[in-house]
């Protein structure tokens, strides 16, 4: 047999079927650790000091660099809030009860990831992405379409919320994201954002509808912090409390339907 051939001693075929099972056990293997990034260890219900994170371990933090030379870290502790709910029975697995208002606290359907507390930033010039258009002068609203400044607002309920003052776009996507509405005095003054994807607007009444909160709850909108600016977390917040409005805006909403 020539020197160096080793079909004669091994099976190729099997060896390669045997390093192909290796590869695909630790595959699975890291692939099942990098998913325990975020959500683990899990929370047991008889006590936060144990620990529930099962085979494979959670892996160790990890840096992920971000554009404009920042970075995250995964598998760090998540940050934790004080949440205003208690178990509905007292067996482990109860579904949880607001002991609040649960729009105000962000629990249930009004619940938000803890995301940072700072603007998405465009790509290209490291500034806000959403932005209100008096802080955008190069950019303008479409003449083909009906322009919402000026537009009175209604909740659920039909009754006047505000007026919106202002359109806010996403500079890198060029597409609108919230209205500012502008709340009257009786509501307690200021603006709110609401989101583009929650509300229905009609061009020709100039009017627009909102159908998951009462015109009252526009107050109870979370503000900003930066009158030109939404955070990460401040997003979340705002769509989480519209949100939480499906179901928690009224008492009726909580019943089943039949």
């Amino acid at each position: 047999m020539p020197s160096g051939a080793i079909t004669g001693y091994f099976d190729v075929a099997q060896i390669t079927l045997y390093a192909f099972w290796i590869f695909f056990a630790g595959l699975i293997y890291y692939l099942r650790r990098e998913d325990k990034r975020e959500g683990y260890p899990l929370e047991s219900d008889r006590s936060r000091s144990i620990r529930v994170e099962g085979f494979p371990p959670v892996p160790g933090p990890k840096l992920f660099v971000l554009p404009h030379g920042e970075g995250t870290r995964a598998a760090n502790p998540p940050e934790r809030r004080e949440v205003a709910v208690v178990p509905a029975e007292p067996f482990p697995g109860a579904p949880m009860r607001p002991t609040g208002d649960p729009m105000h606290d962000g629990v249930g359907s009004a619940s938000y990831a803890m995301r940072a507390d700072e603007p998405d930033l465009a790509f290209d010039d490291a500034k806000p992405k959403i932005v209100p258009l008096r802080a955008a002068p190069d950019f303008f609203l479409a003449t083909e379409d009906p322009d919402p400044r000026g537009m009175q607002v209604f909740g659920a309920d039909r009754r006047l919320a505000g007026v919106v003052r202002d359109v806010w776009i996403d500079r890198s996507e060029t597409i609108a994201r919230y209205l500012e509405v502008e709340l009257p005095e009786s509501a307690g003054g200021g603006t709110v954002l609401l989101p583009m994807n929650l509300m229905q607007m009609n061009g020709r009444r100039r009017r627009i509808a909102v159908q998951s909160i009462l015109a009252s709850q526009f107050a109870g909108v979370p503000r900003l912090r930066n009158p030109d600016q939404v955070t990460l977390r401040e997003e979340d917040q705002i769509t989480g409390y519209y949100g939480g409005g499906k179901l928690y805006a009224m008492p009726s909403r909580l019943e089943p339907m039949l």
